[in-house]
């Protein structure tokens, strides 16, 4: 539950939950005040706000987060090191207003994390994408890169069932089908030239997650990213 309140104290909304345990039997703890919040929009209606997807600070300084890339079990290390690192420049924002004059420098941190992919500084084992296979192989009708990385481990001979997690990077090669250039994590070497743009991509859908509701979409990103 939500409470907004001009310059109440904790005392305050303490008492709130006090009351409410007392007359509706419901047990409810206050977690805190928070100095801003944004609530993120909808994957289904990216027009509508919704209440579990959020990020914020409380009045300690401590940050909060729930349903973004960087909770996400399949997110690749980069995109978690890049949001961590927005967050931690946005977290020092005292209210609302000091938040927005933060975004620049935050788009500065996402600057350095583009031109580090560019030019191909980041990692490999920073780039690996984690999916589930919800179904057997033969079961697949689209071409998903967790299927083509499970078809590479199963020519290798190794198992492969629904329910498994398959780990694999996204390559460049002459095929532009995503799921055709996803190479195991266990194929992984020196050599293996992951495809740019494909994790440029991947982080401007990330920044937008976070960006969408101050007008910031994948397409004037996607714009500004070649720009920088």
């Amino acid at each position: 539950m939500w409470l907004e309140k001009q310059n109440a104290s904790d005392a305050e909304y303490k008492e709130v939950c006090e009351q409410i345990e007392r007359e509706l039997g419901l047990p409810i703890s206050f977690e805190g005040r928070y100095r801003w919040i944004v609530f993120l929009n909808s994957r289904i209606n990216q027009n509508v706000p919704v209440l579990n997807r959020y990020y914020g600070v409380f009045e300690d300084g401590t940050l909060k987060v729930r349903g973004i890339d960087l909770r996400r079990h399949d997110t690749p290390e980069i995109i978690r090191k890049c949001q961590t690192d927005m967050l931690a420049v946005l977290s020092q924002a005292k209210d609302s207003e000091e938040f927005k004059e933060l975004i620049p420098k935050t788009l500065a941190v996402v600057k350095s994390y583009l031109s580090a992919l560019r030019m191909h500084k980041v990692p490999i084992e920073q780039l690996i994408v984690e999916k589930r296979l919800s179904k057997a192989l033969n079961e697949y009708t689209n071409i998903v890169p967790q299927a083509i990385a499970a078809t590479h481990l199963a020519r290798e001979g190794q198992d492969t069932h629904a329910g498994q997690t398959v780990s694999y990077v996204v390559t460049n090669n002459e095929s532009r089908i995503a799921g055709n250039r996803a190479l195991p994590a266990e194929f992984l070497g020196e050599c293996t030239n992951y495809d740019s743009e494909w994790y440029v991509d991947l982080l401007l859908s990330s920044v937008t997650n976070l960006f969408l509701p101050f007008g910031y979409d994948v397409k004037l990103l996607r714009g500004w990213s070649f720009r920088t």
